[in-house]
């Protein structure tokens, strides 16, 4: 069996997240599992970096999969993508090593917030960023994100009912982009991992 890592990009507007679900609900990896059917006329099992949540979007998910034969790697993305909605893309493939893990090797992992600063909702921008309709302090969201790098205990951020075995995690980067002229605030937080709904 070959190891294969794939990055890929999604809008997840019309998907209940990635993780696959029962009765037919649509998700990332149940798209991505039926093109990998086809392609491999077996049934293969993926395993991401991440979950994320319904109507989220990501611009680099990472997955492996177990390979039963070979093709060649720079003509995975095409083959695949010719198996997917347009909406799921994937735009790089390579053979990793037995040892590598999406969600256990990676080194840092990133999410990305927009706000939607305008006095209305921006209806092109709506499936990417959420409508603020009150004004927003934005020296105060940038003070406030240079406080949370480091690292720290966490456990007043995670959801109730979460079992981890540590609530400690480094913060990297936090940043607050203010696009003036897009009336958008861009939030960025880049850590060595998250716990379930803390950075929400």
């Amino acid at each position: 069996m070959l190891n294969i890592c794939l990055k890929l990009s999604y809008d997840g507007t019309n998907y209940a997240g990635f993780q696959l679900q029962t009765d037919n609900i649509p998700t990332i990896q149940g798209v991505l599992e039926r093109a990998l059917y086809r392609l491999y006329k077996q049934p293969l099992r993926v395993a991401a970096a991440g979950r994320t949540d319904a109507g989220v979007h990501a611009r680099g998910q990472v997955v492996t999969y177990q390979a039963p034969f070979f093709i060649p790697a720079e003509k995975l993305p095409l083959a695949i993508n010719s198996l997917l909605p347009p909406e799921v893309v994937v735009w790089d493939a390579e053979e990793v090593s037995p040892k590598f893990h999406p969600r256990y090797s990676a080194s840092i992992k990133c999410y990305s917030y927009t706000i939607d600063l305008a006095p209305f909702p921006q209806v092109m921008k709506r499936r990417y960023s959420w409508h603020c309709p009150y004004s927003l302090d934005v020296e105060a969201i940038f003070k406030a994100g240079a406080r949370l790098t480091g690292r720290h205990d966490f456990s007043a951020f995670r959801a109730r009912g979460s079992k981890v075995s540590s609530t400690v995690r480094t913060i990297y980067r936090v940043s607050a982009e203010n696009l003036a002229e897009q009336q958008l605030l861009r939030l960025t937080f880049e850590g060595d991992g998250f716990l379930y709904k803390m950075v929400r």
